[in-house]
């Protein structure tokens, strides 16, 4: 079995070569994608002045040792569009539990009474409720958390609804009528 770490030789087509001195030259990449074409570049064993070592290439593009070696098994093994580009999220697909309906009806939920023998509405209950109501097939409480936070929407507090409160005269004992303030001279006036 061959080892994962074997030093693997870079060797670039002129072709090869002057797409990526474009790309270094151009400016306007991601700067990772200019770092692995550096990477690729000073490790090419065809170059002019002779390929460079690792410990050089790592201290001209700040980058560990490990990762030049990674970019250049990567090049030699899937080819130069792979190396430069980013692989995809295993998770790009998978749609999210909380859409419009489901957040329509938790919002519903908090604003309804709670069970009986509970002053309020937790997140595992309200969890638990989506889940028995078949809104969802299961969820966990932090996205009811997260959902919840997201709308402004707080099951524990007094008003028990979706909507912020409203301030106002008489909304608070405490709100006064603010006077308008006459600035007193701060400075002695010159002569």
């Amino acid at each position: 079995m061959p080892r994962a770490n074997l030093k693997v030789g870079v060797t670039l087509d002129d072709p090869t070569r002057e797409q990526l001195e474009a790309l270094v030259r151009n400016g306007s990449a991601p700067a990772r994608k200019v770092r692995q074409a550096r990477v690729l570049l000073l490790a090419d064993q065809d170059r002019r002045e002779g390929h460079r070592p690792d410990w050089y290439i790592a201290e001209c593009v700040d980058i560990s040792m490990r990762q030049i070696c990674r970019i250049r098994q990567q090049f030699v093994r899937e080819g130069l569009v792979p190396t430069l580009g980013r692989k995809q999220r295993s998770d790009a697909g998978i749609p999210e539990k909380m859409d419009g309906r489901v957040e329509a009806q938790l919002i519903a939920l908090c604003c309804s009474d709670p069970p009986k023998g509970r002053q309020r509405w937790t997140m595992q209950l309200l969890a638990d409720e989506l889940g028995r109501l078949q809104i969802v097939t299961s969820i966990c409480a932090e996205t009811v958390r997260q959902c919840l936070k997201k709308i402004g929407c707080s099951p524990g507090a007094r008003s028990g609804s979706a909507s912020p409160k409203k301030t106002g005269h008489g909304s608070s004992p405490k709100w006064k009528n603010s006077s308008t303030s006459i600035k007193k001279r701060t400075t002695k006036p010159r002569r």
